[in-house]
């Protein structure tokens, strides 16, 4: 999955790509078994990202009828290479359980979030690849992803 998400991070430049991470939630835990890659329909796709709403909703109908496992966040590429949630993504977040997957523009590096409203980024980093998680969040991507 990290050569896929690299791979559409790099196509997409210096526009920001973007999609949605599929997989199953247990509690606190997150595991992300595969992710799709999106049209990002943002006015201005060099400023930010939205994703096609027609692919979310496809994935959302896939997920509910059992053909696909369910929608657990979303990723995203920060041309600029800076691995933080931005203001634009601050305002952009609709579903406060998604994880936020950053990918650099390259696809060499990646860093996750959760919201998280009282913190001063809006987000809170979780550790990727089943580390040690800041108190009760756990994201697995094992073998999976990155």
């Amino acid at each position: 999955m990290r050569a896929q998400l690299a791979a559409a991070a790099a196509a997409a430049g210096p526009a920001e790509a973007c999609g949605l991470l599929l997989g199953a939630r247990a509690g606190a835990e997150v595991s992300v078994v595969a992710a799709t890659a999106a049209r990002n329909v943002a006015a201005d796709p060099k400023r930010g990202f939205e994703i096609d709403p027609g692919h979310l909703l496809a994935a959302l109908r896939r997920a509910r009828a059992g053909a696909a496992p369910e929608v657990v966040g979303l990723w995203h590429s920060h041309p600029s290479g800076v691995l933080l949630p931005s203001a634009a993504d601050r305002a952009g977040v609709s579903d406060p359980a998604w994880l936020w997957l950053i990918v650099s523009a390259d696809g060499a590096r990646m860093a996750a979030f959760l919201p998280a409203p009282g913190a001063p980024l809006g987000f809170r980093q979780v550790p990727l690849d089943g580390g040690r998680p800041p108190a009760d969040a756990r994201i697995d991507l094992g073998r999976h992803c990155c």
